[in-house]
């Protein structure tokens, strides 16, 4: 249903981005941002998923800056591969990959001519939430079990969009007492808790929870048709 295309960072940055296209007019836009495993086959399959919904999906390959070409499986070697990239991608000056995100976001509002949410997966759902709180043109966002979120600089930033946040109560990534921190530090946002462990929502990992999974995506797609309509 998709294919690649090249974005340009503001900095002249070149990356390539996964678009896959509804049918017919795009009804608005949705940014999809990867875990540490790069855009594999299963964020395509989310973006797939988005564009069948009648929404142009843009997933950018958020590791281009650090090593190109990346798609990992969740093998332990794959985990560890993955975190020595977000790692790189963490360390990285200035914007970073922010501006990369920028770029996708820009993409997809020229390209759908519509409202532009946002949604990640783990790292991803870092990202998407520093993308709400710092980058322009979003009207919501919605990050899944983002590592880190629960960290006192992160609960301190405000956002600029509605955001709804999925997490899972049985993920020994980010503990229940930094979710009840960031739920009471933000009433604004939208904090759902599954009796699921990190990475539910992902088919293709042995943490795969499908309850959790469609729960999450029924009120995720009910959260883009209020937002972004």
């Amino acid at each position: 249903m998709g294919q690649f295309i090249t974005l340009k960072a503001a900095d002249g940055f070149s990356l390539p981005a996964y678009v896959a296209q509804p049918v017919g007019q795009p009804k608005a836009a949705v940014v999809v941002l990867q875990e540490i495993f790069g855009v594999n086959s299963h964020i395509r399959g989310v973006a797939d998923r988005f564009a069948a919904q009648g929404y142009l999906a843009v997933a950018p390959a958020t590791f281009e800056r650090v090593k190109s070409g990346v798609e990992l499986g969740y093998s332990d070697a794959d985990m560890q591969a993955g975190f020595a990239l977000k790692t790189a991608v963490g360390a990285l000056p200035g914007a970073g990959v922010l501006q990369d995100i920028q770029a996708a976001i820009d993409h997809a509002a020229q390209a759908s001519g519509g409202k532009v949410g946002i949604i990640g997966f783990c790292w991803g759902g870092l990202l998407t939430w520093q993308a709400a709180c710092t980058l322009t043109g979003l009207s919501a966002a919605v990050p899944y079990y983002g590592g880190g979120i629960t960290a006192e600089a992160e609960i301190a930033r405000q956002p600029n969009c509605p955001v709804m946040a999925h997490f899972g109560d049985q993920d020994h990534w980010i503990p229940m007492e930094g979710v009840q921190a960031f739920s009471q530090a933000h009433p604004e946002v939208g904090v759902h808790v599954y009796a699921a462990n990190h990475g539910f929502n992902c088919d293709q990992r042995g943490s795969y929870d499908e309850a959790a999974a469609k729960l999450a995506r029924e009120r995720t797609l009910a959260f883009f048709a209020d937002k972004l309509g």
